[in-house]
């Protein structure tokens, strides 16, 4: 007999138990569903792209994987190690570059404003660490627009991500939102020209704090003192509602750029708040992807879980792609999908009702009446109740325990010689006479249910 070869894990890949599944599919449900309410179609895109293309983002081109066949040839690309980026395939690492390939590929076939979500995976070869993966689900909900894209738009995928958050098994998750037009005008108004600088400053408040971001802005920006503390004070602001825009005024605020970007934000926070209270809220520390962002940018933090940093992140882009013919500017949000459902459970902020979709074991009184087990299992799964029939006919007791193991809730005897078939509740005992055709589970036992941790 051969030997089975020990196998070990591979950091940063993750695989989830059963139970543990279901917790990430109740995820992936509650986010396609709520998309879909909002006239959001999925799409999906192949897994792997050029290289030179994943690669135009010059900063991450240590994390993406590069994909070769086993037979290839040694040599056969150019450049360092023998590959071509121009030849080479490597695995998408997020699910931008795909969309922005997949818009202009496919452009004419398009109805836009194109209204689209996608859950996939993607991988990138980072160093594994907790909430970080080589290879995790991320979930993106995006408005793409051909040359235009109403300005409404910002507020309107903040509020389907805002309701798709809310229906998770979260705690408290406040959405944080900042505008480029305000913090570029801000800068601009209080005599600072390196806008970049600045926000690459500002982005490093919560890692090192405000004292050492002060000395970069002095350092780094060409800030004077007194400028540079009207960043922080301006970085400081946080509201839940529009008496942000007071403040920016007080700290010198002022001009055309300032008070389009307040009423760019300003319109995101009422409409937000209007449908879903209590989530969205101003915060001028955002800098994050400003230099990228055109418009409005968010971050989402979970109230108790703030070292897992944002867990949902995006905002306005207006050069997502373009060919000779048009411009495709969008707005997006994003989840690390795997990411947060691994802080669920490692958390215990959620688990399953039970650790199988069984609903009903259906038992086996011996291997000659199996047919007639397998006919009471037809007919519940054509009502829509889960069940599976027991593998073996071993002794009745010894069939009930095997359904206990596997937590399903329901034990069904078929009758015999003209006997009723009977059902069982494992949990209580209770047992009595029941029809495959007309008999219904409790409505909290009939599918599994996702349920806030202990």
């Amino acid at each position: 007999m051969a030997k089975t070869a020990k196998t070990s894990g591979l950091s940063g890949f993750p695989e989830w138990l059963p139970a543990e599944r279901l917790v990430e599919q109740h995820v992936i449900d509650v986010f396609r569903e709520v998309a879909e309410l909002h006239g959001f179609s999925g799409i999906e895109t192949r897994s792997v792209e050029p290289l030179e293309q994943l690669l135009r983002k010059g900063e991450i081109d240590k994390e993406v994987y590069v994909l070769r066949r086993l037979h290839a040839e040694d040599g056969d690309g150019s450049g360092a190690h023998g590959i071509d980026p121009a030849r080479t395939l490597g695995l998408h690492f997020d699910l931008t570059v795909p969309l922005a390939r997949y818009v202009l590929q496919h452009q004419n076939d398009l109805a836009f404003p194109l209204r689209r979500f996608q859950i996939q995976k993607v991988w990138r070869g980072e160093r594994p660490q907790e909430g970080r993966f080589r290879e995790f689900y991320q979930a993106d909900l995006d408005v793409v627009g051909q040359d235009t894209l109403p300005g409404h738009i910002e507020a309107e995928v903040a509020v389907v991500m805002a309701e798709i958050l809310s229906r998770l098994p979260l705690p408290q998750v406040t959405i944080h939102a900042n505008t480029r037009r305000l913090s570029e005008g801000f800068f601009r108004s209080i005599g600072l020209e390196d806008h970049t600088g600045v926000l690459r400053s500002l982005d490093k408040l919560p890692k090192i704090g405000p004292e050492r971001v002060r000395a970069l802005l002095l350092e780094e920006t060409g800030a004077s003192p007194k400028q540079a503390q009207a960043c922080l004070d301006f970085a400081g602001i946080r509201t839940r509602d529009a008496s942000f825009a007071e403040r920016v005024r007080e700290l010198g605020g002022g001009g055309e750029m300032v008070e389009q970007g307040i009423a760019e934000l300003t319109a995101v926070l009422e409409r937000v708040e209007a449908a879903v209270p209590g989530v969205i809220c101003a915060d001028l520390s955002i800098a994050r992807g400003l230099d990228y962002y055109t418009g409005t940018v968010f971050e989402s933090f979970l109230e108790g879980h703030e070292s897992l940093g944002s867990i949902c992140s995006g905002g306005r882009y207006d050069s997502l792609a373009a060919d000779n013919r048009h411009s495709y500017p969008g707005v997006g949000l994003s989840i690390g999908l795997t990411r947060l459902v691994s802080r669920i459970l490692s958390a215990g902020l959620a688990v399953p009702s039970r650790p199988v979709p069984t609903c009903v074991l259906v038992a086996v009184t011996d291997e000659q009446s199996r047919p007639l087990s397998d006919q009471v299992a037809r007919t519940l799964r054509s009502r829509g109740i889960a069940c599976e029939v027991a593998p073996t006919a071993a002794k009745l007791g010894k069939q009930i325990r095997y359904a206990d193991r596997r937590g399903v809730p329901f034990v069904w005897f078929p009758g015999t010689d003209g006997a009723a078939d009977e059902v069982k509740d494992i949990r209580s005992g209770e047992q009595h006479v029941a029809e495959p055709g007309a008999w219904e589970p409790p409505a909290q036992d009939r599918t599994v249910q996702i349920q806030p941790g202990t």
